[in-house]
């Protein structure tokens, strides 16, 4: 039950339901590569969480993707994990030697890289309450760690990252490729700044991945005019909105305004990519046969859509939300990012600068 778990991110829990499900797809070009989230997770009826995902874990992989609830958050996990792996790849072939996980949760990362991370320190950091469930997690389903694993427990009340990191026997003169995963939209802005920072004092090539939302989007979600939401998107804002509850989003980049945003805390955007947008669908959701994951049940989910803004007429918000020059705007501001950034001073090979 949830009161045996209440500090766990409850955004988390949704989050390793869609990297759990992705993994269970027939094709390896789309597979999500965590095939360790759903052992990780476990009995997700402890959390008691209200989410598509969460809902279709106990059913058939082709049964759960014909709901466009499931197929989003798959999707956007299919994007999300890939990426990072990859940039974890690069970062490790190209000489670092510590990898420290920011706001760690249910990452897998340092469990089912084993091979890749054989010669790499890794370092997960969380807050002591979460990290507890998930070194208990570990120990259940895993046996324990890996032996090149530290847990960091971090109390933002009295600690800082450097020194927890420090003191836990992180190297800071070494070069790092730091994660961090589903943290900066909970975090002010003075905060992201200050980790962002630190990433910033490690040597040229350090490297970071993140994610992140506009701001328009953050001040969005806490003035919802109800009156323009469509009745057939209520009730997913409603739950979105239960997910975060305690978890709210604080914190996001103006809009086109990263590259000056990683400047100012000096470090260097490498490359950004849209989840959901056309590039990220190819290159990480998109089969050997050219077909798109769950593009079956989208089509049809917008086609149900446009049908009810047809019937409520013209001026509804049924018709509103699915004009073009609407949804366009829509997906300007509400663009979810992910980043690469590295510490400068090395020079980026050429196929790098030309992304």
């Amino acid at each position: 039950m949830l009161s045996q778990t209440p500090m766990i991110s409850r955004t988390s829990i949704y989050t390793c339901a869609g990297r759990a499900i992705g993994a269970r797809d027939p094709d390896p070009s789309v597979r999500n590569p965590d095939y360790l989230a759903e052992t990780l997770l476990g009995d997700p009826s402890r959390f008691e969480i209200d989410h598509a995902a969460v809902r279709s874990l106990g059913l058939p992989y082709e049964e759960a993707m014909k709901d466009p609830e499931v197929v989003s958050t798959v999707r956007m996990m299919m994007v999300r994990t890939r990426f990072i792996d990859d940039a974890l790849e690069r970062a490790v072939a190209s000489g670092a030697s510590h990898v420290v996980i920011l706001g760690a949760g249910f990452d897998s990362h340092a469990y089912r890289c084993q091979p890749l991370l054989a010669d790499v320190r890794v370092f997960e950091v969380d807050r002591p309450e979460t990290q507890a469930f998930k070194r208990q997690r570990v120990q259940e389903a895993l046996g324990g760690p890996p032996t090149n694993l530290t847990y960091v427990p971090l109390d933002i009340h009295h600690d800082t990252l450097a020194d927890a990191l420090q003191r836990h026997g992180h190297d800071q003169s070494v070069r790092t490729f730091f994660i961090m995963e589903g943290v900066t939209m909970y975090v002010p802005e003075e905060g992201v700044r200050n980790a962002l920072r630190y990433v910033a004092s490690h040597p040229p090539g350090s490297a970071i991945v993140f994610d992140f939302m506009y701001r328009p989007m953050i001040d969005l979600l806490g003035s919802i005019d109800w009156a323009t939401v469509p009745e057939a998107f209520k009730p997913f804002v409603r739950r979105f909105l239960e997910l975060i509850k305690d978890e709210p989003w604080v914190f996001g980049i103006p809009v086109g305004g990263e590259r000056a945003f990683l400047q100012e805390v000096g470090l260097e955007l490498r490359e950004l990519l849209t989840i959901g947008g056309e590039e990220s669908i190819r290159r990480y959701a998109t089969r050997a046969d050219g077909t798109q994951v769950g593009a079956e049940a989208l089509a049809e989910a917008m086609a149900r859509m446009q049908q009810r803004a047809r019937e409520a007429g013209p001026h509804s918000p049924e018709a509103q939300a699915t004009s073009p020059d609407r949804m366009r705007e829509q997906q300007r501001i509400m663009a979810y990012q992910l980043a690469e950034a590295v510490v400068p001073g090395i020079p980026l090979p050429a196929q790098e600068v030309a992304r």
